[in-house]
This record gives C-alpha cells, structure tokens and sequence, in this order.
C-alpha cells in the first residue's frame, strides 16, 4: 500500500481558473485539470528559472518528487495543446503559504495579513469572499 501523499506549499494560487483554445468548437467541454502544485512547478522552474533543488525546497518537497510534478504538468499542458483542451486549476494536494481569498463578486485573490480582522475583499469592499484553502 502506498503512502499518503504529502501536501505541497504553493506560495501563490494561479491568478487564472482556466484556459480555453482559441478557434475551436465549443463543444468540447472535457479539460485537463492542472493542479496547484503542478502550476507552481511550471512557474518556479520555467517562470522563476530556478533549479529543481531550489524549486523543491520552496515546495517543500524532494528533489525526485518535485520532478515529478514538473514533469505531469508538462505532460498535461502539452495534451491540452495537442488535443485543444481546455486546461483548468484545480486544488489538488496543495497547502497554501498563506491564508488566500477570493472575491465572488469582483474575483480578486488576496491574502489579508496577520493582525488584519478585515472580512471584506480590498478591492471592492464586498463580504461575498471566500477562502481557497482547504
């Protein structure tokens, strides 16, 4: 029997919640799911040019183990283009950094900081948030 899986830090979640192809029938609505740790692997890596070593401390896992998230990512981003999937973030096993909200009325994500009791979205004052950690 495998082990549990470990929960991997995510600094920030995606500012996105998808991405369709351009031009192609809308007809097809099954997508890949890309995970939040699969974003952040593609981001630290490709984005942030860091090595797997500095990547996977930041994620808070091993070296062997942060490449093989990397490398379903990229497996999965590659199949979304190939085939013209749409391509969507879901939460997988991640852990937040921090305490992330978003806004359902202006869709902002933002963090509020410790000490801060604030329960309204910065950008529109709205209290219709909620939070995307698990």
């Amino acid at each position: 029997m495998p082990r549990k899986t470990r929960l991997r830090k995510v600094v920030e979640p995606p500012r996105f919640k998808g991405y369709r192809p351009f031009g192609v029938n809308a007809k097809n609505k099954d997508g890949i799911d890309l995970h939040y740790e699969e974003y952040e692997a593609i981001k630290l890596a490709d984005y942030d040019l860091m090595n797997h070593k500095e990547a996977a401390e930041i994620m808070g896992v091993s070296r062997p183990t942060f490449a093989r998230i990397y490398e379903s990512a990229r497996r999965k981003i590659a199949q979304a283009l190939v085939e013209t999937k749409n391509i969507n973030t879901v939460y997988g096993n991640a852990i937040m950094d921090k305490d992330w909200f978003v806004c359902n009325k202006c869709h902002a994500r933002f963090n509020i900081p410790k000490g801060m009791d604030s329960e309204k979205c910065p950008a529109c004052n709205s209290i219709n948030i909620e939070s995307l950690n698990k």
